[in-house]
């Protein structure tokens, strides 16, 4: 994996407050690509699904990636939009919160290294850990979870299926986040059909996608075009890459484009 690098101008372009924050060490979870293709009921069934009756979530959990200091102090549990209880990982301190949604193949860890990267710069970070068959009501509830915490600005980012679940949370939140960050995004994942959702959000969004990444690619384009009210509407497509989701920021360049992007809509 790429070392991790933070442009310098991040570290001094958000603005934190006196409140504690979390200075943690990652690893890097899995990165692969076994999400639904874009529109593909058939591809769907045969995608690692939730447990449909998953153990409740334990605070101070460790996911599988935490040190026992971390899990101590970042791991928590949240409800849902819908009240259902889900883990994840809270980290850094600042008046802008960020919710990153992870991949089908993955959990918490998949985000865990850039969590703790971004709350090491100005941000307040919740990577949820999903284990419910309601993924935008998670990130709806994380997202209430931030604000309760002290975020005034508010940012969501998910990769694959996450970006799906993101993009149709972002669109039926009542207090709409102030960007939107979609990597390697399907156009329709479970029951969330983003290409309808992105129709009337009227927030940024950054869409990324490696140009070799086949239908993923074709749907970030998608995605774009019908982001028809995005005051900010970005397509990345990285050429020569056939690099989905989390796996996109591996690549410094890749990184630096998403925290640019983060680093417009901070407090």
């Amino acid at each position: 994996m790429a070392a991790l690098r933070t442009p310098a101008s991040l570290v001094s372009g958000c603005v934190t407050v006196l409140l504690a924050g979390l200075t943690l060490a990652g690893c890097s979870g899995g990165s692969g690509k076994d999400d639904a293709a874009p529109r593909s009921q058939d591809t769907r069934a045969a995608v690692k699904k939730a447990d449909p009756s998953p153990a409740a979530p334990a605070k101070g959990d460790n996911f599988g990636c935490l040190t026992p200091a971390q899990a101590a102090a970042g791991s928590i549990v949240f409800k849902s939009a819908t009240g259902a209880p889900v883990g994840g990982f809270l980290t850094g301190s600042g008046n802008t919160g960020i919710v990153l949604a992870h991949q089908s193949d993955g959990n918490v860890c998949q985000w865990k290294d850039k969590a703790v990267e971004l709350g090491k710069v100005g941000f307040r970070v919740l990577a949820v850990n999903s284990t419910t068959v309601d993924e935008a009501a998670e990130i709806e509830g994380a997202a209430s979870t931030l604000r309760a915490e002290g975020a005034w600005k508010l940012l969501l980012m998910g990769a694959s299926k996450g970006g799906t679940a993101t993009l149709g949370a972002a669109a039926r939140m009542l207090l709409k986040p102030d960007a939107v960050v979609s990597l390697s995004a399907p156009e329709k994942y479970g029951t969330i059909d983003a290409l309808d959702a992105v129709a009337g959000l009227d927030v940024p969004v950054l869409y990324m996608a490696g140009a070799q990444d086949g239908a993923f690619a074709t749907a970030a384009r998608e995605l774009s075009a019908a982001s028809i009210r995005a005051p900010e509407n970005r397509l990345v497509q990285v050429k020569g890459s056939a690099a989905h989701g989390v796996a996109l920021l591996a690549t410094p360049a890749d990184w630096d484009t998403v925290l640019a992007f983060l680093r417009k809509y901070c407090t």
